[in-house]
């Protein structure tokens, strides 16, 4: 184990990433796989990260009414940092003289040590001019619950009658749902077992495999998590395999599969009897899934390939159940990903909605006379949920939906439209999309 780094790096380590999704588009995720720190350089890196892109919108707005020059023409790393720096002092997590001076410490281990002076007034007059200053920029939705602004009056136009409450919701730290294996325990043994251990746990009001566990933990400290007991995954997305409703002997495809939650998921409801094609697009994302199908002792077949071009994968023979899981903006799920705020366009929607209809009318021509298609998505946007759903419908004359009949017990939804959306925050669950479609016979 090498030397750990002292705060004024881990600052600045911070504000590099920081600085690589904003500037460069990079995903966040992707960027903290390669991280070499560990132990608590690595927990403050990921909190400042994540903290910092969550408030992006926000911050920035306070920077420009605490800073005399543009910020488009500040280097982008500095800019990053004084970001980083504020967000320590509006969360309070740091002690205030230690946020301070260690972020002008990074400003001289980033290479600008002629800014620190000014890095240092920043912060001061924030700290002198806090409450003003946060009650001017708060006087907008936008800037106060930080999303880009083509998310609010997207949302507002879709969920007039939620669209603060989804936008309060993706501020909210992420809880963490475990799914129990039915095929080792069952909900109330492994519940009673994660209590022994010292865990709080909360029971699902309608999603039956889901365990709600405080505080998050490792999942390495779960018990019986190597030998399969349980597994890491939302709630929300656990209901998907509700609502298909897998039987023994059916002939499944989940066909966007990775990582392969819901592949498992599937086959724990069946105790492993159904033949099950676990489909994905990328050869490397399956790796994922076979190392969840390894662990929890499932066997699928696994498979590279595009629901949208079935020739180059497809043995003719039509399946009982599809499961779709559409690529998608993912605004379900940023209090996961704070990062989409940043990474998303407004101009992202329009393609991601044509391409979720292709995928939807190919996977339809796959699925048997009288067989079951659930479509998903963790996007909260009516283009890609009741839009896509509703041109389907239109131009299938073969399809009906069986959503209402099968989220009778779930809150009740006013909102016109096919499907189900499960709303961000809802339950402590994700934002999640579902339309359970039947073919007739």
């Amino acid at each position: 184990m090498g030397a750990q780094p002292s705060p004024a790096e881990v600052r600045a380590s911070a504000a590099r990433l920081v600085s690589q999704v904003i500037d460069r588009g990079r995903s966040l995720d992707d960027l903290l796989a390669g991280d070499a720190d560990e132990g608590s350089a690595r927990g403050l890196k990921r909190s400042l990260c994540y903290g910092t892109l969550r408030w992006h919108f926000r911050l920035v707005e306070v920077l420009r009414r605490l800073c005399e020059r543009p910020l488009e023409q500040m280097a982008p790393e500095l800019r990053a940092l004084l970001e980083v720096g504020l967000f320590q002092l509006m969360s309070g997590e740091v002690a205030p003289h230690a946020a301070v001076a260690e972020t002008v410490g990074a400003t001289r281990v980033l290479g600008h040590d002629r800014a620190s002076g000014f890095v240092n007034a920043v912060l001061r007059r924030f700290q002198r001019e806090q409450q003003a200053v946060l009650a001017a920029v708060d006087r907008d939705l936008a800037v106060r619950t930080a999303p880009p602004r083509w998310f609010v009056d997207m949302l507002r136009r879709d969920r007039p009658d939620s669209f603060e409450s989804i936008l309060e919701a993706d501020n909210a730290h992420p809880p963490m749902w475990l799914r129990v294996n039915r095929m080792r325990t069952d909900p109330a043994t492994y519940a009673a077992e994660l209590e022994a251990a010292g865990r709080r746990v909360t029971r699902h009001p309608y999603a039956p495999d889901a365990l709600l566990i405080e505080p998050p933990t490792d999942v390495h400290s779960l018990p019986g998590f190597a030998e399969g007991l349980a597994s890491v995954q939302d709630a929300a997305a656990q209901l998907a395999v509700d609502l298909l409703g897998p039987q023994p002997g059916d002939r499944v495809l989940d066909a966007c599969a990775a990582p392969g939650g819901k592949t498992c998921h599937l086959l724990e409801r069946v105790a492993g009897r159904a033949d099950v094609t676990a489909l994905d697009v990328s050869e490397a994302r399956l790796g994922r899934v076979r190392e969840n199908l390894e662990r929890l002792g499932l066997k699928a077949r696994v498979m590279a390939g595009d629901v949208a071009q079935p020739k180059a994968w497809w043995d003719g023979r039509p399946f009982d159940r599809i499961l779709l899981d559409v690529p998608c903006s993912a605004t379900g799920v940023i209090r996961r990903h704070p990062d989409i705020k940043v990474l998303r366009r407004a101009r992202d929607i329009p393609a991601l909605a044509h391409r979720q209809a292709d995928m939807l009318a190919a996977a339809w021509d796959l699925l048997r006379p009288g067989g079951t298609l659930l479509y998903t998505s963790c996007s909260v946007l009516r283009a890609e949920d009741e839009g896509v759903i509703e041109g389907f419908l239109a131009r299938a004359g073969d399809a009906t939906d069986l959503t209402p009949g099968l989220t009778g017990g779930w809150p009740d939804r006013s909102t016109p439209g096919p499907g189900y959306l499960a709303q961000s925050g809802e339950a402590d669950m994700d934002g999640f999309y579902y339309a359970c479609l039947g073919k007739a016979s």
